[in-house]
């Protein structure tokens, strides 16, 4: 089986945006115009073909990223053109969730795609999810394309969804077009590379046709040609010259768009496009720039990792006569096939059948079965090759950012990271015939879901799931329900509340314990101190081990404790640190050295030495003044302006800080940073305040220290006033 498209007509690219921008709408407009159905499904009826899960059709939103191959031919060329293979390019693009409980979805899309197209509300512009998926994209250094939806809505205006684009995400994005009317006279576009009129006719808007640009906007689209070719020129030296010189209009059409090409995937531009979606205006032009635009594999730079035989970093490059390497991005239960393992294949090829090594683990898995997918339906391939994107069937061992590579050349890739759960809340199954199926239901779910957690309760022996908010554990529980049968009592949604020390402490302590025979001996001095921000990027010493929250020093010096005991001195301080001392929440941010103890011929062992290091530990944090630590929220809310006092009373009595207050269109928008804890039942609050006129949107932003006033209400409901 041979390749059937060359990589430089490959594009893997996302569809990203804040909840409710049109996303889906988009994408099912995008697999429409392909060819690849015959119908398009809307969100609002609930029969689109991404988001297929049952219950992203009842709530009409996006909750997992769903992949999707097509098949495009520009625009511009002529129909026969069109027609012939040779001329179409292989889309593989994945629809991503808006809602921020599904947030890593988008983190570890972007993390194997290699451009994105970023989609907005022509009403309200950049939103709070927006700038969330826009940081992920920076992080990743992936390409955008902007795309300014909806303007066919009432209160729509491209150039304040422009200008909101340039104030709050980034200055280097420049109209590629301008609409012809706003609101309900939303016609078509303006394409100012070409100086063309584009209108959507036929069915569904699917031809294409080219007009002359219309005389009352004709001032306006030179104007903003002028400022888009002076920004293409100023990333090339000889179209800058040409420009200084006063001969941009000698530039040709290709120059500038070459131009644009490599600026673009250099990220130093972000085209802004205009249209709407479920008007069927815009959606193909969107189309023609992912092909003129965004990178394929080959203009990516090449894939770096660590050999795990040496340590040392090695590189692979796009292409199919390289060693195989392949990054699992997503894990998925599938009704009818099993476990289904996304994979993005960086270097070489795979065919069915063979056998699979996990860098990662080291073990080897067959790979018995390869298959392409168009959201829940799937096409079975023998082979993929470098550049693609599928999943493979059955993999028992396989994880989330696991490492599939050539045994002979292994590799290991960098890991996805993820953010930590800030929501938990109790689970008991209702049956004995519940319990059993019960764990293995929430294994499978965290499996899938790497910011889904499951811990038990020491003490009283529950089990509790932790989320990134309400909305993301009340789908867990009901896909348990509806994929896995399993009935649960579920209890309120509670904090995830952390614990940290603002001081330093250092603390000596032996544990001896002599029973008749061989004894146990362990000794361990440690200092401990508050961790700074932590920081991929920095160097970690030597002897140092570094991770978000933790960090574990070995400044024994002269073999006063023997190498094989640190190890357990690193676990027992690790334990100690899952159940803290203010009011038994897991510390964080902590930084531990080892730097003195001794050791006994006979007696020491490694459980002497984590039992010695767990109590020290608890002693020194409750020397350097430890604090509790609560989730602070980033939250947006719009409503009409009659209710801004109401709303910003209200939230002032939650310790909110309100950090603006702006307008968009006819409405007012106030954004504060609110503890979580107070912002549990706001919908529905807020709701009854502004007579169901408002909205609001919620994300994670950082963790802060808990007032002293309001911290002891929690240690006493967390420890019964003990």
């Amino acid at each position: 089986m041979e390749r059937d498209y060359p990589l430089e007509r490959v594009r893997n690219f996302g569809i990203i945006a804040h909840i409710d921008a049109g996303k889906t709408t988009t994408s099912e407009r995008v697999l429409f115009y392909t060819g690849s159905q015959h119908d398009i499904g809307e969100v609002h009826e609930g029969d689109t073909t991404t988001d297929w899960m049952e219950q992203e059709r009842e709530r009409g939103i996006t909750i997992t990223a769903a992949a999707i191959t097509c098949f495009w031919a520009p625009t511009y060329l002529t129909e026969a053109e069109r027609l012939k293979k040779e001329n179409k390019f292989r889309f593989n693009i994945i629809d991503t969730p808006g809602h921020i409980d599904f947030t890593v979805e988008v983190k570890r899309s972007l993390r194997v795609l290699d451009g994105a197209v970023v989609v907005f509300d022509g009403v309200a512009g950049v939103e709070p999810q927006s700038e969330t998926n826009w940081r992920y994209a920076e992080e990743a250094l992936v390409p955008r394309i902007c795309f300014v939806n909806k303007l066919d809505r009432t209160g729509a205006s491209f150039e304040r969804s422009y200008k909101s684009i340039l104030d709050r995400l980034s200055k280097k994005a420049v109209r590629m077009q301008i609409p012809i009317g706003e609101e309900a006279k939303h016609e078509g576009v303006i394409d100012l590379l070409k100086m063309k009129a584009y209108y959507f006719e036929g069915n569904m808007g699917n031809l294409v046709i080219e007009k002359e640009i219309p005389e009352n906007l004709r001032a306006d689209a030179e104007k903003y040609r002028a400022e888009l070719v002076e920004k293409v020129a100023e990333s090339d030296e000889v179209l800058m010259n040409m420009y200084l010189e006063g001969k941009e209009k000698e530039i040709s059409l290709d120059a500038l768009k070459a131009t644009l090409r490599k600026a673009v995937i250099a990220n130093k531009i972000f085209p802004v496009f205009a249209g709407s979606a479920l008007k069927n205006k815009g959606v193909q032009l969107v189309l023609d720039s992912v092909v003129d635009f965004l990178p394929s594999p080959l203009d990516i730079p090449s894939i770096r990792g660590i050999d795990p035989r040496t340590g040392e970093e090695v590189e692979r490059h796009a292409s199919d006569s390289e060693p195989f390497s392949a990054l699992a991005f997503k894990l998925q239960s599938d009704p009818f096939v099993g476990q289904l393992t996304f994979f993005r294949v960086y270097s070489g090829t795979i065919e069915s059948g063979t056998y699979l090594h996990n860098s990662t683990t080291g073990e080897n898995e067959r790979l018995g079965r390869i298959v392409r997918l168009q959201a829940n339906q799937r096409e079975e391939v023998k082979k993929v090759f470098a550049g693609e994107i599928a999943a493979a069937v059955g993999l028992k061992n396989a994880k989330t950012s696991h490492t599939f590579s050539d045994e002979a050349h292994p590799i290991i890739l960098g890991e996805i990271s993820f953010p930590e759960p800030v929501i938990s809340l109790r689970i008991e199954p209702k049956t004995k015939a519940d319990q059993e199926k019960m764990g293995m239901a929430l294994k499978r779910l965290s499996d899938e879901d790497p910011t889904f957690k499951i811990k038990s309760d020491q003490e009283t022996g529950e089990t509790v799931i932790m989320g990134m908010g309400e909305l993301h554990l009340e789908i867990i529980v009901d896909r348990m329900k509806r994929e896995f049968s399993v009935e649960a009592n579920v209890g309120k949604p509670q904090v995830a509340y952390k614990e940290t020390i603002t001081g330093e402490a250092e603390v000596e302590n032996k544990y001896i314990k002599q029973t008749g025979g061989k004894g146990q001996y362990g000794h361990v001095k440690i200092k401990i101190k508050p961790l700074p921000k932590y920081d991929p990027e920095e160097k970690v010493p030597k002897n140092a081990s570094r991770e978000p929250g933790f960090e574990f020093i070995n400044a024994i010096k002269g073999g006063v404790i023997p190498q094989e005991f640190i190890p357990a001195v690193e676990k027992g301080i690790r334990e100690a640190m899952d159940r803290g001392i203010v009011a038994g929440y897991k510390m964080t941010d902590i930084s531990a050295e080892l730097n003195y103890g001794s050791y006994h011929d006979v007696d020491s062992s490694e459980i002497a030495y984590k039992i010695a290091a767990s109590q020290a530990f608890q002693e020194a944090a409750r020397k350097a003044k430890p604090v509790l630590l609560e989730p602070i929220m980033k939250v947006e809310v719009v409503m009409p302006e009659k209710f801004m006092g109401d709303i910003t009373g209200n939230l002032s009595g939650k310790r909110a800080q309100i950090e603006a207050m702006e307008d968009r269109g006819e409405l007012k928008v106030v954004r504060a940073k609110v503890p979580l804890s107070e912002m549990f039942g706001y919908v529905t609050s807020l709701r009854s305040m502004t007579e169901g006129r408002g909205s609001s949107t919620m994300e994670f932003d950082h963790y802060a220290i808990v007032p002293t006033n309001v911290a002891l209400t929690i240690i006493e409901a967390r420890t019964g006033g003990k």
